[in-house]
């Protein structure tokens, strides 16, 4: 197995899926960095990464750019910017995306998820969805959705996904960590 304190786990700590994230990480002795920004109250403390006004400009993109990539329209662009922005560093710092929610027909991930998912993708990261109604994971490989079990291979690594986590949603998480890394620390 892998040393450990190699990895970081980039993600945003909020409820939900980043937030279990982040709690396996804390379990298995994963560095964690989340990202906020000012008015966001996380879930998770640990590895909380602020993010300016100046930092959050890095990550921004003209709604009308995620919209039409996302086959969907944002009524509240403002609110959902910041989101976004923080998403970008997000997906910028770690190398291996895993993200749980909902794939879409149209190959898009359900909600703000998706927009990671959609970066993974344009930034060429190896891109793995855990789909909640389908009860596994799928990788993205070719330009399609493949049923595939993923391990985290690379030190850094992103925890994404939506904040409507299932059950079953944390039982693949917990297993993702315990198939790439053996037994957790407590």
């Amino acid at each position: 197995m892998a040393d450990r304190s190699q990895f970081t786990l980039y993600s945003g700590a909020h409820r939900g899926a980043e937030s279990e994230f982040g709690q396996q990480a804390e379990r298995w002795g994963i560095q964690e960095v989340n990202f906020s920004f000012e008015g966001h109250a996380p879930e998770r403390t640990r590895g909380v990464r602020l993010l300016g006004p100046a930092e959050l400009d890095k990550g921004d993109v003209s709604m009308e750019i995620v919209s039409t990539r996302m086959s969907r329209t944002y009524s509240k662009a403002d609110k959902i910017r910041k989101v976004i922005q923080s998403i970008f560093h997000m997906i910028n710092n770690g190398y291996q995306v895993f993200a749980v929610g909902w794939i879409q027909p149209d190959g898009t991930v359900k909600g703000g998820t998706g927009w990671g998912v959609e970066l993974a993708k344009l930034f060429n990261r190896p891109v793995s969805v855990y789909d909640q109604d389908r009860r596994g994971w799928f990788s993205w490989k070719d330009n399609q959705w493949i049923s595939e079990q993923p391990v985290i291979a690379h030190k850094t690594f992103v925890g994404t996904g939506t904040r409507n986590l299932t059950e079953d949603g944390r039982r693949a998480i917990e297993d993702l960590f315990g198939k790439s890394f053996g037994s957790a620390q407590s």
